[in-house]
């Protein structure tokens, strides 16, 4: 009988020893599933109250970078200086015309053409005459003071087509012709050699003697004339020689 005693005593000493394992065991997972935990290295979280935030270290932040150096400020540019220069003479005389290339004429002086301007008027009054070619001249009197002047010329047309037939007498015999005058001068038109041309301005002599019948006329630097014709008054002389002797006179008037 003490054979079969021994092994039962040894039996039940292991089951303690086992029974006492399995309670080791559960307590240790009782403690590791309810008992605190460590988070990271300096954090416990208590899951007896359920899960719960994890709080978490934040990340290093990266350096602030260095500022750039400033730039300097660009050096202020010099402002620049515009010249002295000195302003133009102020024109005390204008003169226009409707016809250019117009003779000016000042105190009976020519000082240019039409368009005219000129700053070296003296001051105080001054007599303006302008004349062109085939136009009776314009005249103005005028007072040059601080304030400029301008004249605004307007000419009337000088007509002038006259043409009678004469007769030159020579020392010996006489030649006919047609004396022919217009605005741009006056002509004997013959087969003789006496015929000529000259401007009205190059008439030296020219007058009408009605009761001698004659027409007087002496080209400057040329020759005299005497004409006559075969009509039995001078009538056709007498208007010839006052329409060409008004046309020259209201020429040298605008030249004056």
């Amino acid at each position: 009988m003490s054979l079969f005693e021994e092994p039962e005593e040894t039996s039940s000493g292991s089951g303690k020893w086992v029974l006492l394992v399995v309670i080791v065991c559960l307590a240790a997972g009782g403690a590791y599933l309810f008992g605190p935990r460590w988070v990271g290295t300096d954090e416990v979280t208590d899951t007896s109250a359920g899960p719960g935030p994890v709080s978490v270290s934040p990340a290093p932040s990266a350096p602030e970078p260095e500022p750039l150096p400033r730039e300097p400020d660009p050096e202020p540019r010099p402002t620049p200086v515009a010249p002295t220069t000195t302003p133009p003479p102020v024109a005390l005389l204008r003169v226009t015309s409707e016809v250019d290339g117009a003779d000016v004429f000042i105190d009976r002086k020519f000082v240019g053409k039409t368009p005219f301007a000129s700053s070296d008027v003296t001051p105080g009054p001054h007599r303006v005459n302008v004349s062109a070619p085939g136009y009776e001249g314009f005249s103005a009197s005028i007072e040059i003071g601080e304030v400029p002047t301008t004249l605004d010329t307007s000419f009337k047309t000088i007509r002038l087509d006259q043409r009678v037939a004469v007769v030159h007498p020579h020392r010996l015999g006489a030649c006919e012709g047609l004396l022919i005058a217009t605005v741009d001068g006056i002509r004997y038109e013959t087969d003789d050699d006496d015929r000529f041309v000259a401007d009205l301005d190059a008439l030296e002599e020219f007058s009408i003697d009605y009761l001698e019948h004659t027409l007087h006329l002496k080209v400057r630097g040329g020759r005299t004339y005497d004409f006559t014709d075969g009509e039995p008054n001078a009538d056709k002389l007498f208007v010839f020689h006052r329409e060409v002797d008004q046309a020259k006179g209201r020429r040298d008037e605008g030249s004056e």
